[in-house]
């Protein structure tokens, strides 16, 4: 009998000002219990979504990939989504009987896919890849903050928020920050 095996997908960062894009994905090869009661990254706490992490990585094959800011400078940030999700799937040594992800992301065309509309409320799967992605994400710009203290990315994570603007206004940008979501900020 061969395993029918399902990834789900999702992405952190795509909007921030600052830091990588993160696109982590979950594979299972069926519905566990244990996944009852999880939620898309954003309606949990930092602490929640470390506890689901830590059981995520225990009892699922979990990948993540990180797009930097040279990168998505480069390419924009859908080709750098793109190139994440290709490179997320190459982590995994099978081919997924179906991939199931968020929003507006799309795998290879030679993947069985569905993308859906808020998947990450809607699907347990995709809500477990926001976890994965927002918590790699955000230990990456906990570390960048202890490089650039003067920013505080441990308490924006480089979001576009009106202490990051005011840590802008007064230092400029620093190598991490996109220049192309950047506009006119500079120094």
């Amino acid at each position: 009998m061969k395993k029918y095996t399902v990834i789900g997908i999702d992405e952190a960062g795509r909007g921030p000002l600052a830091g990588p894009v993160s696109v982590g994905a979950v594979a299972m090869t069926s519905r566990p219990r244990f996944l009852k009661g999880i939620k898309d990254s954003k309606k949990l706490s930092a602490k929640q979504r470390e506890e689901w992490a830590e059981i995520l990585y225990e009892k699922f094959e979990c990948h993540c990939v990180m797009i930097g800011p040279k990168i998505i400078d480069k390419i924009g940030i859908s080709k750098a989504l793109r190139r994440a999700i290709v490179k997320v799937l190459c982590k995994f040594n099978f081919k997924p009987g179906l991939v199931l992800l968020d929003g507006s992301l799309f795998a290879p065309k030679n993947y069985n896919q569905r993308t859906i509309i808020k998947g990450d409320e809607k699907i347990p799967l995709i809500s477990a890849a926001s976890i994965i992605a927002k918590t790699t994400r955000d230990a990456e710009m906990l570390k960048l903050h202890k490089k650039f203290p003067q920013y505080c990315f441990d308490k924006h994570k480089g979001y576009g928020t009106k202490l990051h603007y005011k840590m802008l206004r007064r230092h400029g940008l620093c190598p991490i920050h996109r220049r192309s979501f950047c506009g006119r900020i500079s120094r």
